[in-house]
């Protein structure tokens, strides 16, 4: 009677264990993406069946399953959002490997917009400095940011980081897809607009540019066509606009850094880019790196290149030097 019952039992566990599959990297393609996130799947460990690559939809937050080939697409037409790996703190940072300038830095906070706060770096001597405004990435304004800003500072600027997350900062791939869906494009550009008022009104700023990375990018460029003035826009693979009606607004030179293989901006778009500028004879200094996917200067993501990140900061400076000294 015994071993009846320990046979039945086994069997109901057996049928039980075919039934409920583990939740796991191997075997959550069997499910639609919808179903692997509400099973609690990190959306950037969802997976897709074949050849599809995960994306997320900007009206929702959603995941989806897209052909490779239409990820840059779907991105450019504002669909999708890329996806990027959990942020982490370990390893090489921007600030260990650039230069200091070789001005002292000082830093405060400052509350500049509807009760938000940015941060200032600035040099610790009296004198008359070009203003810029940093714009993070889609996890807020966090310590890499903040350290790019002091780095600024100490080549001769008055750099304030500007914060469109209301003091939020997201360190998982989950945590920034929920501070993405509450940005509000109008606001986060009139936010950007009382930081170049406050460089001007408090720390008599005559000459300001942006610079932001990837979400930050394209902030950047979407300020500089958004009717305010501007000294120079500078762009960390932020998407690109290829309108030139729309690119004429700008009257001031350009700066932008892209990688080859980023599956977010074709090559081809960077390239029409390039040339929309020329067409509308902007200034402009493009570069794109061979073999580099999407943030490739971010120190805390896969794509981290240390080499061609201190180039580009290199050739920032320089930019910088030329048009707001």
């Amino acid at each position: 009677m015994q071993k009846k019952i320990l046979a039945v039992f086994s069997t109901f566990i057996l049928i039980l264990a075919i039934q409920v599959p583990i939740v796991g990297a191997q075997n959550t393609q069997m499910f639609s993406p919808i179903k692997q996130m509400n099973m609690h799947v990190p959306i950037n460990q969802i997976t897709c069946a074949g050849n599809l690559q995960i994306v997320m939809k900007k009206s929702d937050g959603s995941p989806a399953c897209i052909k490779s080939g239409d990820v840059s697409i779907l991105i450019e037409r504002g669909w999708a959002v890329h996806l990027l790996p959990d942020y982490t703190k370990n390893g090489t940072k921007n600030s260990d490997m650039f230069e200091g300038g070789p001005m002292q830095v000082t830093t405060s906070p400052v509350t500049y917009y509807a009760n938000t706060t940015g941060y200032v770096a600035m040099p610790s001597q009296k004198g008359n400095f070009p203003g810029v405004i940093l714009i993070h990435e889609w996890w807020g304004l966090n310590d890499n940011i903040k350290s790019m800003a002091r780095g600024l500072a100490s080549h001769g600027y008055v750099a304030m980081a500007v914060d469109l997350y209301a003091g939020q900062v997201a360190t998982t791939a989950d945590g920034a897809r929920q501070l993405l869906l509450s940005f509000d494009e109008q606001k986060g550009m009139e936010n950007i607009n009382a930081a170049a008022n406050i460089l001007k009104e408090k720390y008599n700023v005559t000459k300001i540019s942006t610079i932001g990375w990837c979400f930050g990018g394209s902030q950047s460029l979407n300020y500089a066509l958004s009717g305010n003035k501007l000294d120079a826009t500078i762009i960390y693979y932020g998407q690109p606009v290829t309108n030139t009606t729309t690119l004429s607004s700008i009257k001031w030179p350009i700066l932008g850094f892209f990688g080859e293989k980023d599956q977010s901006i074709s090559i081809n778009k960077v390239r029409e880019f390039k040339s929309d500028l020329d067409k509308m004879r902007i200034q402009n200094e493009i570069y794109t790196y061979p073999g580099l996917g999407h943030a490739f200067a971010n120190p805390s993501g896969a794509n981290y290149a240390p080499e061609q990140t201190k180039d580009a900061w290199n050739k920032t400076l320089s930019f910088m030097d030329k048009y707001l000294k």
